[in-house]
């Protein structure tokens, strides 16, 4: 069974603010689960994210969250 982070658990993970949680999500880089109007992400997803050496804003480091 897959292990469902809210937002300040899954952003710790990541060592990120929520804000730039949120704005990984918005642009498609961090897959979430929609439960009614809450968010979680799947700590699998989350660690597969990591291992596989992440991913960046299309616009590059300096994109405004």
């Amino acid at each position: 069974m897959t292990t469902l982070l809210r937002s300040k658990e899954a952003a710790d993970k990541l060592s990120i603010t929520e804000d730039r949680l949120y704005a990984y999500t918005r642009e498609g880089i961090l897959p979430v689960v929609k439960i009614g109007r809450q968010l979680r992400w799947s700590e699998e997803s989350l660690n597969e994210f990591i291992r596989s050496g992440g991913s960046g804003f299309s616009g590059g480091w300096k994109k405004e969250a």
